[in-house]
Order: C-alpha cells, then sequence, then structure tokens
C-alpha cells in the first residue's frame, strides 16, 4: 500500500502550525498534512529567530524525521514559500534528504528578491513589536486584519492574534530586518518542480502583479491563480479553494509553458508536396523551443518578456515564447551580422537596457517593470524611444536605450516569423512556392493583383484574409 503524499506546511510571519488546520482537514482523505513551527514561532517561540537557509535546516530536519516514504510537497505561505523555494534548490541540487519532493505550493509567497516592502511599514511593525502588552495586542489585531481581504471566522481570527502575541519579538525583527531583505535570485535560479502560486486579489504588497514579475520567473512549471476577494492569509481565507488546486496539482503538475502549436491548414500545407524537403526540415527544427544555455538572469528574462509582450502582443494560449528565444540566441553569440556601432555586444546590451527599464519603472512607480500595468510599461517604452529614460546605475545612457529599443523592435518581428506560427498567423503562403522535384515545381500560376490559387484559400481563412 502507498502512503498518502504528504504535505509540509510552512507559515507566514507570526502564524504557526495551527494556521493549517482548516486546510488540512480539507486535505486529509486525499494528503497528509504536517504543518511546522518555524523556528521563533509557535511551539518554536523560545528561538530567537534565523535566517533564509538556517530555516531550511530546521524544515529538511523535520522532513527527515518524519521520514515520508513516497512523494510530498511543500507549501509555504509569506515568509513560508521563501524557505520553501531554498528548499527546493537544495532538491534540485541533488540533497539526498530531499529526494521525494513533488511540487511546491507557494501563497501569497516571499520572492526570491527582496520583499517589496515600504521601509516606513517595515520600522513601524519592528517597533511594536516590543511594546507594553495593550499596543501589542492592539497592533497584533490590526495586523491580522490588514492582511486579509474580508474578516476571519471569529475563532480563527483569535487563534491568530495569540500566534502573532506569542512569537518571540528577535525572531519577528530578525524576518522584518533580515530575512524577508535576503536575495536569493541568483541560487534560486529557474526551479523545474512543479509549482501551484495563488495569490489575493486583495494582497497589497504581494499579490497577483507582484507574483508574476517576482516569483514567477524562476519557476520554469507554474500554475498561477489569484484567490478573488482574498489578502495575504490564504490559508485561513480560503482552505476551500486550495485544497482543491493542490489537490489538482497531485494529480496533474503543471508543465512548462504550452508550445505553440499550427492551425490545421498550415500544418497540412507544410506537410505537402508543395514544400521542399530541406526547407520543410528546417521549419520543424525552428519549432523545437531551446533548451539553453541561456544569457539572462531570472529578473531580465521577466522584464524582456513583459517588454516583448508590448511590443508584439500575441493572443491565446500556445504564445511563441519570443524572450526565450530571444535569450538563447544572446548565449549563442550569433546574431544578424550587424548591431549599432555605439552599442556594446547584444548580451550585454541586453542586460544593461533591461536593467535600465526595470529601474525606471521602480524609479517612477516603486515596482519592477513587468509588474506595471500596461500603460506604466508603454509609456516607458515611450520614453525609451525619445531617449528620456533616466539614467540608471551598470544601464545604458539615454541615448543608447533608443538605438537598443529600434534593435530590439527588428529583433521581435525577425524571431515572430522565423517561427511557424507565426507565418500562419499571417497567413503566409510562400512556403507552398516550390517542392523537391525541380522538373515541376507547383510555383504560382495567378499573379494579378489580390488574385489567390485555390490551395492558398485555407490558410488564409484561418486569419480572415481570403478573398
Amino acid at each position: 500500500m502507498i502512503d498518502r503524499p504528504v504535505l509540509f506546511c510552512l507559515h507566514f510571519l507570526g502564524g504557526s502550525a495551527r494556521t493549517w488546520r482548516s486546510l488540512a482537514e480539507r486535505l486529509r482523505p486525499h494528503l497528509r498534512c504536517v504543518a511546522i513551527d518555524l523556528p521563533g514561532f509557535g511551539d518554536e517561540a523560545g528561538h530567537p529567530g534565523c535566517g533564509v537557509a538556517a530555516m531550511a535546516d530546521h524544515v529538511a530536519a523535520r522532513i527527515k524525521a518524519e521520514a515520508p516514504t513516497g512523494p510530498w510537497l511543500v507549501a509555504g505561505n509569506s515568509m513560508g514559500a521563501k524557505v520553501a523555494l531554498a528548499l527546493a534548490r537544495r532538491h534540485e541540487d541533488g540533497d539526498p534528504a530531499l529526494a521525494d519532493l513533488s511540487g511546491l505550493v507557494l501563497l501569497a509567497g516571499s520572492p526570491p528578491c527582496p520583499e517589496p516592502m515600504a521601509e516606513e511599514r517595515r520600522q513601524a511593525m519592528i517597533a511594536w513589536i516590543d511594546a507594553d502588552p495593550e499596543t501589542r495586542r492592539r497592533e497584533a489585531e490590526a495586523f491580522v486584519s490588514a492582511n486579509v481581504g474580508a474578516p476571519l471566522d471569529p475563532e480563527d481570527r483569535a487563534r491568530t492574534v495569540e500566534d502573532v502575541l506569542r512569537a518571540n519579538p528577535q525572531a519577528w525583527k530578525a524576518w522584518l530586518a533580515s530575512g524577508a531583505n535576503e536575495d536569493w535570485r541568483d541560487r534560486i535560479g529557474t526551479l523545474r518542480t512543479p509549482a501551484l502560486v495563488v495569490s489575493g486579489a486583495e494582497d497589497g504588497d504581494l499579490g497577483p502583479e507582484a507574483q508574476a514579475a517576482l516569483t514567477l520567473p524562476h519557476l520554469a512549471r507554474h500554475r498561477h491563480e489569484v484567490a478573488p476577494g482574498a489578502g495575504h492569509l490564504l490559508p485561513l481565507e480560503r482552505p476551500e479553494m486550495l485544497a482543491a488546486l493542490i489537490r489538482d496539482l497531485v494529480a496533474a503538475p503543471p508543465q512548462a509553458a504550452d508550445a505553440p502549436t499550427l492551425p490545421p491548414a498550415f500544418a497540412s500545407l507544410m506537410s505537402s508536396d508543395r514544400v521542399n524537403t530541406r526547407l520543410r526540415t528546417a521549419l520543424r527544427g525552428r519549432m523545437r523551443e531551446p533548451d539553453g544555455p541561456f544569457c539572462l538572469g531570472p529578473d531580465e528574462r521577466a522584464t524582456l518578456t513583459a517588454c516583448l509582450d508590448r511590443v508584439l502582443p500575441q493572443a491565446g494560449p500556445g504564445k511563441i515564447d519570443l524572450a526565450r528565444r530571444i535569450d538563447a540566441r544572446l548565449a549563442s553569440g550569433t546574431g544578424d551580422g550587424w548591431r549599432f556601432a555605439a552599442l556594446p555586444p547584444d548580451g550585454e546590451a541586453y542586460a544593461r537596457a533591461l536593467r535600465t527599464l526595470d529601474g525606471a519603472a521602480r524609479e517612477a512607480h516603486g515596482h519592477p517593470f513587468a509588474a506595471l500595468g500596461g500603460s506604466e510599461q508603454d509609456a516607458l517604452l515611450a520614453r525609451a524611444t525619445s531617449g528620456d529614460l533616466p539614467e540608471i546605475p551598470g544601464g545604458l545612457v539615454p541615448d543608447l536605450m533608443t538605438c537598443w529599443f529600434e534593435e530590439l523592435r527588428g529583433e521581435a518581428v525577425r524571431t515572430f516569423l522565423a517561427h511557424p506560427a507565426g507565418l500562419a498567423a499571417i497567413g503566409f503562403t510562400g512556403i507552398g512556392a516550390g517542392g523537391d522535384d525541380a522538373e515541376s515545381l507547383p510555383g504560382y500560376r495567378l499573379a494579378g493583383l489580390n488574385e489567390r490559387e485555390p490551395w492558398e484559400y485555407p490558410v488564409l481563412e484561418t486569419v480572415g484574409d481570403a478573398r
């Protein structure tokens, strides 16, 4: 008999193992939940707290002690999510004690980068934890209320406030002053472990936009869901929703992003004798997703992806991953044979330009470029076009940003049209101009204005261009 999968659960700042009671009840027929008190919280409140790596050590020791006999997952809410990411990295680096990790559940997660929290609020939270009992209780109640989208069940609320009050003040301050600011981006890199990411629509700091910009770029296989009306304390706010999503994660782990597929009419044309074998082989080769090496880091890739979504929007699922293809091209050192002489080599130019966009976004809006709305992103790209972006340390000067953005637009179009799905999207039928038989090349017979060959119509109909 195979044991049920085990879900190890790591709480938010000020929470405890008790945070997971409602979710554990709903998962009980399907998974066994093991909720863990992190150092300084819950029953571990005697501990003065520690950094992310030491928290991961604490959790890894507990997992080893539990000795799960089959696949197991780790869930983290807020602070706990950053620890979960560190454990996943250890697993993928070959830690034998973590060998059977099969999934991540990141709930309003603290991202690999420093948390996007206003410094004034951080200092206020550090200050009140050492205040007199009456002030501490008042602030603990306000802390819980501010982190949910709607009032909690009275029993859950009372228990959560008590958890905050029994937290070790040193552990509380250690997270706010240090742990939340730890930068794990380079160490985490891009994880292959399947991940469920859930964010609350009403979460101010770590809501959907922040998760998309700061966490998702580190996850090759993820599903991102938004909980309407919910805030930051998702295990308490949405246990029913989370239970269903976690069951789905176990039953069908997310795969890498869907590759684009060809409309049947275009696929039929590509397979026909109107297309010569060499061209067909080249086109099919272009459909393969590059698997590395890559040049850009996760944050730079996220900025590039967001930029390309504005430069060349693609509708529907199965989009061509232009950023991944450009990144692989940068790593290969190949190109189209020329660049603006004032720009540094392509890999360096891209990294510095993306750093400039991100820095300008943070300077203007307080958030990374990838987390901004479309209109805000468009405004920054317009400034890049006109040479009006600020100078960012380590970035490109405004005039060079203008050159780079011109290069990017051309590369976006070239990359899109190099893929058969891009050709299909514009109704390009030129691949059918000649087959392998040099003596009887099919070619075109109708050369008049707006005249179409009968074999072109099925392809053109897919883009509404048949006349």
